[in-house]
């Protein structure tokens, strides 16, 4: 990729009256150079059974390429026909609520053979159609794709023999999960039972293990059929989507993004987030450093919003901060979702760059100023590359078994915890990558954090023991190595195997009620000096030192923070769930250990940097200003050049960021 691409979703289908051309010429004007179109037009261009009619698409392409507009061609298989549903109605998932009604997408099953037939015969009608044609530069197969609680009959059955390939023998199986619960070993594997209303977490946690594993192999096979098509100059993505809580939060429990990735030239996502006087750029960060994670490169932002949803209308200055902020975490496009607001149906009132009159208005205005700028900057900051020292380790298997057993009547999960420690990273302007079990290169990092990883196998905890062995530092959250791989509690002391290295053991806990730490012993401000949730009663070995103690007339002998050194390394643990101060200043306290506290922790959020290195070379730094009030730094660095304005900045100069304002230096 050689420029930085900018564009929009355009539906030509959605139109209410012909205005491609006016369209066009917008575009151009604001120096939109790529298009995503046809993901969701399975209906459009196949309104019967076997009735190809490509019109829309054909249209929209030839425009496109007269215009000097680049184009994405998506698969359209997240959104069935309603002829495909009327004539096999099967093809509709079986969830836990019974089989999904026609009407909204992604209701399908992504395993159902008669939903695969009509797929691959429409992605291969579509393929044949648009794979010559010269604007067409890139293919995303499908779209935000999920396993959509897929557990009908035939999931079951294939489920079954995935049990059967991976644990060889019901006894392997019945003692690996504890099966003799309640009567629920298996005793033959004609016995096996659908697993919708198991107690066992094992088992459901497999389940949800397998659930991931149809997404993969669903995506790799739509991957294997554009493959056969595509040229060598045209790439594939995919959508990737995150928890969704109003807006993109955490990682995706339906989706193992590493997994899923592999067969993908780049990443691609959307990242939707609270924008007004919530915007905050954690979200983008977030998305983002996951995206780059995924294939260890830059990325695509395949969604994000315009204007959106009414609380989302970004105040001046906004969108521009957005756009760049997501340069600034390696992304190499941001295309917006979508182009026009949409006159009917469900999204209604999610609009896109334009509103419904079709008119310029404050958004178009700014996105103008964006795409200019990307026009001219685009060699001198597309493909940043990024090298961290510090990683976030995340697990799919952790998350699912976790959220299995609720630490607290409050229904706090994975997520919740994951963001706590990710957004006081972030705040503290410590950038870092993510990994997971299955990484290769944890070893080039100096400090991992470790959300609770309740359940892990003793090769990966073995293998993070040897990480601090050999000099790295690592951050524990709570319930840690609780669990094995099959969610089994562990018969040891906690935390099990990573005991050695974290230097605490503890066999009991507690659900804390604000309780505080004794002494204040972070310094934080009195009502951050709290506790929630979860407390476990760490007893220190003699090597550990104590950070933090419980303060309370019973459970206060006992340690909330312990840190130990093991080996060349170090670890702190955090038995319980402490505020946000107290997070920033446990990492700082890591940080500093680990000579990794360095320049940019001068700097703390509402002002947040980044920086990477471009493709001449040079260190390129933004500094944005997440804030509605202006703020001054002093540029720590030799001197520079701000590439918006041309100006030469020198060491130590004094800086105004405007509000929700931000500069970019080279060095």
């Amino acid at each position: 990729m050689d420029k930085l691409l900018y564009g929009t979703a355009y539906y030509d289908e959605y139109m209410p009256y012909e205005r491609l051309d006016k369209d066009i010429e917008m575009l151009k004007e604001a120096n939109f150079n790529v298009v995503r179109i046809a993901e969701s037009t399975w209906g459009t261009f196949e309104p019967q059974n076997g009735e190809f009619n490509f019109t829309h698409i054909d249209k929209v392409m030839d425009a496109m390429h007269k215009a000097g507009i680049y184009v994405i061609i998506g698969t359209p298989t997240y959104a069935v026909p309603t002829w495909l549903v009327k004539e096999h109605p099967n093809v509709l998932a079986y969830t836990k609520n019974g089989q999904n009604k026609y009407g909204p997408r992604q209701n399908m099953d992504i395993t159902n053979p008669v939903y695969l037939y009509y797929a691959e015969r429409a992605i291969r009608k579509l393929m044949e159609h648009v794979k010559d044609h010269p604007s067409v530069i890139g293919y995303q197969a499908d779209n935000e794709t999920k396993h959509y609680d897929t557990r009908g009959e035939n999931v079951q059955i294939a489920f079954q023999k995935y049990m059967k390939a991976k644990y060889k023998t019901v006894e392997n199986l019945n003692r690996s999960f504890g099966l003799n619960y309640w009567s629920n070993a298996i005793n033959s594997w004609e016995d096996f039972p659908n697993v919708d209303a198991t107690i066992n977490a094992s088992l459901s946690c497999e389940f949800s293990k397998f659930q991931r594993k149809l997404v993969t192999d669903f995506l790799a096979w739509q991957v294997s059929i554009i493959n056969e098509y595509k040229r060598n100059d045209q790439f594939v993505t995919q959508n990737f989507d995150f928890e969704w809580r109003g807006y993109s939060y955490g990682m995706q429990p339906d989706v193992n993004h590493f997994d899923a990735a592999k067969v993908f030239d780049f990443a691609g996502v959307d990242i939707y987030h609270p924008s007004q006087s919530e915007l905050t750029g954690c979200e983008i960060s977030f998305c983002g450093d996951i995206a780059r994670s995924m294939k260890n490169n830059n990325y695509l932002v395949i969604e994000t919003e315009a204007q959106g949803m009414a609380e989302w209308v970004p105040y001046p200055g906004q969108l521009r901060l957005q756009a760049f902020s997501h340069l600034a975490s390696g992304a190499n496009m941001v295309s917006y979702w979508h182009w026009h607001s949409i006159h009917n149906a469900v999204e209604t009132y999610w609009k896109g760059v334009l509103s419904h009159d079709f008119e310029s208005n404050p958004v178009y205005e700014e996105a103008k100023t964006i795409g200019n700028d990307f026009n001219k900057l685009s060699t001198k900051l597309i493909n940043l590359k990024k090298e961290n020292k510090v990683a976030v380790l995340f697990s799919n298997e952790a998350l699912s078994a976790l959220n299995s057993f609720k630490y607290n009547a409050k229904g706090l999960d994975y997520n919740d915890v994951l963001r706590l420690m990710y957004d006081a990273l972030y705040k503290m302007n410590v950038d870092c990558d993510f990994i997971d079990p299955s990484s290769e290169n944890i070893e080039k990092y100096s400090l991992i954090v470790v959300p609770p990883l309740y359940a892990a196998s003793d090769e990966l905890l073995l293998r993070l023991n040897k990480f601090v062995e050999n000099g790295g530092h690592i951050v524990y959250g709570f319930r840690s190595g609780f669990s094995d791989e099959n969610v089994k509690v562990r018969t040891t002391p906690q935390p099990g195997v990573i005991e050695t290295a974290c230097g605490v053991y503890y066999n009991q806990f507690v659900v804390s009620n604000n309780i505080g730490l004794k002494d204040n012993p972070f310094n934080v401000s009195e009502e951050k000096n709290h506790l929630s949730s979860w407390m476990e009663l760490l007893i220190p070995k003699a090597s550990a030192e104590v950070l933090a103690y419980y303060d309370h007339p019973y459970w206060g002998k006992y340690a909330a923070v312990v840190q130990n050194h093991y080996g060349k390394g170090m670890t702190t643990y955090i038995g319980c769930l402490p505020s946000d101060e107290i997070i920033e200043k446990i990492f700082e306290n890591a940080l500093k250990k680990c000579e990794l506290w360095g320049i940019e922790q001068q700097f703390h959020f509402p002002i947040i940097s980044k920086s990477g290195t471009n493709e001449a070379g040079n260190t390129i730094r933004y500094y944005f200003n997440y804030s509605n009030d202006s703020a001054t730094i002093n540029y720590p660095y030799n001197n520079g050049k701000e590439l918006l304005s041309e100006k030469t900045i020198s060491h130590n100069e004094t800086i105004t960021l405007k509000p929700w304002g931000f500069v970019i230096i080279v060095n």
